[in-house]
């Protein structure tokens, strides 16, 4: 891993995360009553579990608004959830302010242009490598798995590893 980029992972102290396109792979299902389901990777919400026994707490910023975003953030303990965030700099701003961290102490993982304004400002910014092209010419890092398909978790790993503490988290599983 790029040395740069090694620091910048092991500053991170919270990890934020869309949804549409990240934690999941982007479809959209829908009934005539509304959102019917999404799919999670649950190597992706292993991953975010694995993330908060390291120390590193979790956020989701999303732009849409979804019952089904609360379960899976609340089965998988992420601390901060803000959604129906069209403003997502804003929100980012009141994560900032929440937990008395600097922009330069976040990381996050975005695939559209609504993004961007975190992206910009995180400390490490992340993409799936399907993401808009204005997103992926912009990032620290473009993940080799697609949204919903383990770009999540390659992400939690690669943090884990820059604060070396991958290997011990790891080894707990071994005994």
């Amino acid at each position: 891993m790029n040395p740069e980029l090694t620091r910048k992972l092991s500053r991170i102290s919270l990890m934020i995360f869309d949804v549409d396109g990240v934690l999941t792979d982007g479809k959209m299902h829908y009934g005539l009553d509304g959102e019917l389901f999404k799919s999670f990777n649950v190597l992706d919400g292993h991953g975010i579990k694995l993330l908060k026994k390291a120390g590193v707490m979790t956020a989701i910023i999303s732009a849409r608004h979804s019952p089904i975003v609360n379960r899976r953030a609340a089965d998988l303990e992420i601390s901060h959830v803000i959604q129906g965030a069209g403003e997502k700099r804003a929100a980012f701003e009141t994560l900032l302010e929440k937990t008395g961290l600097a922009a330069s102490q976040c990381g996050f993982i975005g695939d559209d242009i609504i993004d961007l304004p975190v992206l910009i400002r995180a400390g490490v910014s992340f993409s799936v490598p399907n993401g808009h092209p204005e997103v992926l010419s912009r990032v620290d890092h473009i993940t080799r798995h697609s949204g919903g398909n383990g770009a999540v978790r390659e992400v939690c790993d690669m943090i884990m590893r820059a604060k070396g503490c991958y290997t011990s988290v790891v080894e707990n599983f071994l005994k």
